[in-house]
């Protein structure tokens, strides 16, 4: 893993990185927590990388658009804890 996927996959892990679904008219894509707007789309191929190899997964609803991201058991190895 390079250091801007460990990065990434720290961000996750610190809860900063939630999911909006795209629905009702906004585009799906992650976004920082608390903060209107998405992440860079450097950013957002990184989250999108982490997640087709099964480091991270989308999963709990937080509202009606957005959705928890959470980092796996094999993200966490990966991360070393």
């Amino acid at each position: 893993m390079d250091d801007r996927a460990r990065r990434a996959l720290e961000q996750v892990a610190s809860g900063h990185v939630e999911f909006h679904t795209g629905a009702w008219g906004g585009p799906a894509g992650y976004r920082w927590s608390g903060v209107a707007g998405g992440v860079p789309t450097t950013w957002d191929g990184e989250f999108e990388r982490l997640e087709a190899k099964h480091l991270i997964a989308i999963e709990q609803r937080l509202g009606p658009l957005e959705r928890r991201v959470r980092v796996t058991s094999d993200g966490l190895a990966a991360l070393g804890t």
